[in-house]
């Protein structure tokens, strides 16, 4: 099936500004510049310079080195965040797409975990193997006193082994599973646009722990574009590091709570209150003893109108995926009503878990903010 997203190749007799508009044509907003410089300037026929310096705004995160001689084209840094490192090949779902109309593929096992969020990506030195790099993380990995949980290459990953984020209309690569298309943001044809959205070879991947429960992935790959956009040129055969990093860290609390007063008027005024003092670990069910307050306040709730019965429904972000979002919902959804119902007495007829995953968000899930305030559970009128 044909990639249908990858960028056309530029003939240099058609006319520019049509070929690059084709090009950009699902990134619109972000081609608008690249478009009027075209229509100015006459064709986008130079590739895009090698990066003498590090990308501006960026630096090494202290607990990995990198490697001797790269260079940074693109980083990112989150206070707090979640992800997930992947532990097992990817396996495909059965009948389930990707939002790229990609067939939906998934870790076997993964290690979902939440702290401080760093994202860097490293143009490696000519003639340095995808195999030489990661074996060089390795080493610092270990001696720093850390050790490798898992580690892939090529086809035995999983998934396409020829394709970073890029792409849609086939299968969902690696690179897609650690950081999907909808979640980059690069400028059109910069170097880390050229080194996160291109065809690729010879991939090598491997996750570690560091010692103070520091988790990391590095994924090194061969940019290997038989047609690269023209700016991108440069680059071809060229390698390129992609390093995660989730340091542990607390998040900030900052949610009020919500009383039992005000958990019955919102009901009565709209059938429905949203509450997010309920907390979990990552892809865990297991409510944390922060939730402690909001769980006392639906009790009382629940005993001052003793006729009341409640769908207790859990919703996610969209991270991960549906299938195991659903799961994860409904897991969550239980775990409420059980501690309802054990610790505060309340009837188990009375409360209905229900989880619909990330089917009835309140915001966005393209960003931090989005997701945070669709992670939440609701009492519904029932």
């Amino acid at each position: 099936m044909p990639d249908r997203s990858t960028p056309a190749p530029c003939n240099r007799r058609a006319d520019p500004t049509r070929a690059l508009l084709l090009r950009c044509r699902s990134m619109a907003r972000r081609c608008a510049a690249a478009l009027v410089v075209s229509a100015l300037a006459g064709p986008l026929s130079a590739a895009m310079p090698i990066p003498k310096a590090d990308r501006k705004d960026t630096r090494d995160n202290p607990v990995i080195k990198r490697y001797e001689g790269s260079l940074i084209v693109s980083g990112e840094r989150k206070a707090f965040d979640a992800f997930a490192f992947p532990l097992a090949p990817l396996e495909q779902v059965p009948g389930k797409t990707d939002d790229r109309n990609n067939q939906l593929f998934q870790p076997g096992l993964q290690k979902g975990v939440e702290g401080a969020y760093t994202r860097l990506v490293y143009l490696i030195p000519p003639d340095r193997s995808p195999l030489e790099v990661v074996r060089n993380y390795q080493e610092e990995v270990k001696s720093a006193g850390g050790k490798v949980l898992y580690e892939c290459a090529d086809i035995g990953c999983g998934g396409d082994a020829t394709r970073a984020s890029g792409g849609g209309g086939g299968r969902m690569s690696l690179s897609m599973v650690l950081k999907p298309l909808r979640r980059i943001n690069e400028d059109v044809f910069a170097p880390g646009y050229c080194a996160l959205l291109s065809k690729i070879a010879d991939q090598r991947f491997m996750v570690a722990e560091l010692p103070g429960d520091v988790h990391l992935s590095v994924l090194v790959y061969t940019v290997k574009n038989d047609n690269p956009p023209e700016a991108c040129f440069s680059f071809n055969n060229r390698v390129f590091a992609v390093v995660d990093i989730v340091e542990p860290k607390a998040r900030e609390q900052k949610m009020v709570t919500v009383t039992s007063t005000q958990m019955a008027r919102a009901i009565a005024d709209a059938g429905r209150v949203a509450l997010y003092g309920i907390l979990f670990d990552f892809n865990k069910a297991d409510v944390k003893p922060e939730s402690d307050p909001t769980i006392e306040e639906m009790a009382k709730l629940l005993k001052s109108s003793p006729e009341m019965k409640l769908l207790v429904v859990g919703h996610t972000d969209n991270v991960g995926g549906l299938p195991s979002n659903m799961t994860l919902s409904q897991r969550r959804a239980g775990a409420v009503v059980q501690v309802l119902t054990s610790r505060f007495g309340i009837a188990k007829e009375r409360l209905t878990p229900v989880g619909v995953a990330f089917a009835a968000p309140v915001a966005t899930n393209k960003t931090d903010e989005g997701r945070a305030r669709n992670r939440r559970v609701e009492l519904v009128e029932n």
